[in-house]
């Protein structure tokens, strides 16, 4: 049987090469230090701790003198699964902001992980952490609503949320043609019927981390089998 052709989609309507980003767009007023606050961090790579293991991997069975402790972590930027190694001396917890580009101090290496090598408690708490950077990063996900685009002539990108039809779509899409969308606060207000703009994406971004066999990706990038 033939899988089902996966692609990645993005919110802003670009393709995967000409996207090298998921920071929002900038809003008016800022002082130069956050302009240079957000500029730096445009060049930084950061990740969520889901779960810390100051005894090491499950299942590894060499002496503890060996092994590191380590912690599972889901990117900001693009919702990847990520396992750290870090060192003897790290002090971390779950739901801290951890730097993976340039790595911080205490992380020796990183690497990707698929949903199903996550912890129990990892799994668990992903739900929490993606309603961390969605709440951290309004302005991105509200772009999202404004910036989204058609996928195919059928099937539109606001339509992979879930709740939202033909109806809601083109209420969003009728709507914003009046002025963008400032807030989720600003959504639901101005869209009868959308009560829950941000709980929609954070369920979809959930679905998308979790399932393998979904045929198109909006928020979260996998890397390639």
């Amino acid at each position: 049987m033939n899988e089902p052709q996966r692609s990645r989609v993005l919110p802003d309507g670009g393709t995967e090469a000409e996207s090298g980003d998921d920071t929002g767009r900038s809003e008016d007023g800022g002082s130069a230090a956050d302009a240079s606050a957000d500029a730096a961090d445009e060049d930084r790579r950061f990740a969520v701790a889901l779960d810390v293991l100051p005894q090491g991997r499950p299942g590894d069975d060499r002496p503890q003198y060996q092994k590191s402790p380590i912690a599972y972590a889901l990117g900001e930027a693009d919702f990847r699964l990520f396992e750290l190694t870090l060192t003897d001396d790290a002090d971390r917890s779950v739901g801290d902001r951890i730097a993976l580009e340039p790595r911080a101090d205490d992380v020796s290496r990183y690497r990707e992980v698929d949903y199903d090598d996550l912890t129990h408690n990892a799994a668990a708490e992903i739900e929490y952490a993606v309603e961390q950077i969605v709440e951290e990063n309004e302005r991105r996900f509200v772009d999202f609503y404004n910036d989204a685009e058609p996928i195919t002539l059928r099937l539109h990108r606001l339509n992979l949320l879930p709740g939202i039809g033909k109806k809601l779509r083109n209420n969003v899409l009728d709507e914003r043609k009046r002025g963008p969308f400032e807030s989720f606060e600003d959504i639901a207000d101005r869209i009868s019927g959308l009560h829950r703009p941000k709980e929609v994406l954070v369920e979809r971004i959930i679905e998308e981390i979790r399932e393998d066999d979904l045929k198109y990706r909006v928020f979260v990038d996998r890397r390639e089998e």
